[in-house]
């Protein structure tokens, strides 16, 4: 998916079908072009706050888009529509997120 980003671009991987599960940790892959070490946060507009379990520069993958990458693992502990932003020094950048109340069953 790609983000919405000022002086910066911004794309993201999800390792999981959306809506996510809601308690459940997530991982996704970023990738941001700018400058500087990446600061990740993700709220509702209530403004609870989603727990960010792990965040970890990543050397490189075969993943191809612009700029540098990160994977991060979130917990949102809440169904809704859940704003997820990214900053470096120079450039930031957001992604929109839902998130549903419970996994997806196949079978």
């Amino acid at each position: 998916m790609r983000g919405t980003s000022q002086g910066a671009e911004l794309w993201g991987l999800l390792f999981a079908e959306v809506p996510f599960a809601r308690g459940k940790e997530v991982k996704i892959a970023w990738r941001m072009t700018g400058e500087g070490p990446l600061k990740a946060s993700a709220s509702l507009p209530s403004g609870e706050r989603a727990k960010l379990v792990w965040l970890e520069e990543h050397g490189g993958s075969s993943w191809q888009r612009p700029g540098y990458e990160w994977g991060t693992g979130w917990v949102f502990p809440k169904a809704g529509c859940w704003k997820v932003k990214l900053s470096r020094t120079h450039g930031s950048g957001h992604v929109w997120l839902q998130v549903g109340k419970s996994a997806r069953i196949s079978g």
